[in-house]
């Protein structure tokens, strides 16, 4: 059903566009200024000591707290949902044998047994046949191109256990705007990572400590894990001049009949389902029904979530703060309005929070 004008400028000025009847976003709604000394370079050391901005949708309050204050938003009814991916040490650094060139390889999709989908640079060196060297225990043949800019076809040529051998040779996949090097691979994984296969953390997550978590389960709040593992496309920044034209990647996800069992069981008995981070909310929306219900399964999913969007699973999201013009900003927007989100994150600037993957928390209830 379409909206008429007074609607529309309700729901969406000043950011309303209008073509015809419809209500139309520009990716420029969604900008804002962020000092660069407040890009979070490195992981702080107590990972629950970070800071919590709290936004109340009903009352639009806005708390400042510490993460570790999160366990006084919590009750007994609700379950908290998390994503178990594991990030891979996927970013190689590679050499030709015969001319020594340089070459990075960032691995992305696994397609078979040794061969994945990745992006390599720089992309015209990478010609089909050509060996790379990593290190004594792997090497990196070239198969071909993908669609993706800069995407190639490749072999991993090794002997013995992937996971080992990976772990020795590769660096974590830390997102471009931070520029120095991490001390610690494990500070880029949640302390609950389980499943090999993302190229990027789950941000949100890396907030809770075992401690903390303990805590949250002592006080009768379940705790479900389900699975979705986070690709690049979810950090990079939005292309098109209208929302609507941006084209989402795809991301796998496993949610078990058991987790969707507990969710469920929450829901009915008077809880929310609180998602950990936007891979959560994302994997959530994809696989509950119009009536609310979380169905199990594995797939791949493309949901994009802009304002507007209907949710029909997520009722309270923690999440750290995004990129301008990101798809993730978008997701928070669609949460708590693109107005509110913006005067949260100038809340935020203000009061010298930390940003993006290593940044200070939010939740929004």
């Amino acid at each position: 059903m379409k909206k008429n004008d007074d609607e529309c400028e309700r729901e969406c000025c000043p950011a309303l566009r209008r073509f015809g009847n419809e209500c139309s976003m520009q990716t420029s709604d969604f900008a804002y200024d962020l000092p660069k000394e407040l890009i979070a370079q490195t992981p702080i050391s107590d990972r629950a000591s970070s800071r919590l901005l709290v936004y109340h949708r009903d009352t639009r309050q806005i708390e400042d707290r510490v993460f570790s204050d999160i366990t006084g938003y919590l009750s007994s009814k609700d379950v908290l949902v998390r994503n178990n991916t594991r990030v891979l040490p996927a970013r190689l650094f590679a050499h030709r044998a015969d001319t020594g060139g340089n070459m990075e390889f960032l691995l992305l999709k696994r397609t078979g047994e040794k061969t994945w989908e990745c992006l390599a640079r720089p992309a015209r060196r990478a010609v089909v046949g050509r060996e790379y060297v990593v290190n004594d225990e792997l090497s990196i043949r070239v198969l071909g191109d993908t669609e993706a800019d800069g995407g190639k076809q490749i072999e991993l040529l090794f002997d013995g256990i992937f996971e080992e051998v990976l772990d020795r040779a590769g660096q974590m996949p830390l997102p471009p705007y931070i520029t120095e090097r991490l001390a610690d691979k494990n500070r880029y994984q949640t302390v609950y990572a389980l499943t090999n296969g993302s190229a990027a953390a789950p941000t949100a997550g890396l907030h809770f400590t075992n401690d903390l978590l303990e805590q949250i389960r002592s006080q009768g709040t379940d705790i479900v894990d389900i699975l979705l593992h986070v690709g690049l496309g979810t950090f990079r920044p939005v292309a098109e001049e209208k929302i609507e034209d941006h084209v989402m990647h795809k991301e796998y996800y496993e949610v078990s009949p058991e987790a969707a069992d507990r969710i469920n069981l929450a829901r009915k008995n008077g809880g929310r389902i609180i998602a950990v981070g936007t891979t959560s909310c994302r994997t959530l929306e994809s696989v509950t029904s119009v009536d609310g219900v979380v169905q199990p399964g594995k797939d791949w999913t493309g949901i994009y979530i802009t304002p507007g969007y209907q949710f029909r699973a997520v009722d309270a999201l923690i999440t750290n703060f995004h990129l301008p013009e990101s798809t993730l900003l978008m997701l928070v927007s669609a949460l708590t309005g693109r107005e509110e989100a913006l005067r949260c994150y100038e809340h935020a600037i203000k009061e010298r929070y930390r940003f993006f993957s290593f940044g200070d928390a939010m939740l929004i209830l």
